[in-house]
């Protein structure tokens, strides 16, 4: 799977075809998600082993610490306000990963797109992205 994230055409090769481009979008976009849902049940985890809270609340404290809003309950727990503090430090990395994922074929194809060469001396025409 890591290598389908990393895998995009050099610099002298062709454009990838919109419709290879859509895939890629929508791979890495699957795998943020997953990282997104995974993160999501460990925070709702957390939140029920070390404060006690039942799924609903667990998921609503979880979802907005990962969302970047913060926690909605006071904590109670040495233990809790512990993994509190850790899943929001880690929450801001997942964040900025997962925004790094999606957007790396976008960003990959408007730079790419600069180092097409173009085959004839006409003047370069505008580049659909």
């Amino acid at each position: 799977m890591l290598k389908r994230l990393t895998k995009f055409e050099r610099s002298q090769q062709p454009l990838a075809s919109a419709g290879q481009f859509m895939s890629r979008i929508a791979f890495n976009t699957a795998v943020a998600l997953g990282l997104i849902g995974l993160s999501l049940l460990a925070g709702m985890s957390g939140y029920a082993v070390f404060e006690g809270m039942g799924v609903v609340d667990a998921y609503l404290n979880a979802s907005m610490i990962l969302g970047g809003m913060g926690p909605v309950a006071t904590l109670q727990t040495t233990a809790g306000k512990i993994f509190a503090g850790t899943y929001a430090l880690y929450s801001g990395v997942v964040l900025i990963f997962s925004t790094g994922i999606i957007l790396a074929p976008v960003v990959h194809r408007v730079l790419h797109d600069f180092h097409v060469d173009d085959t004839d001396d006409a003047p370069p025409k505008s580049r659909n992205v």
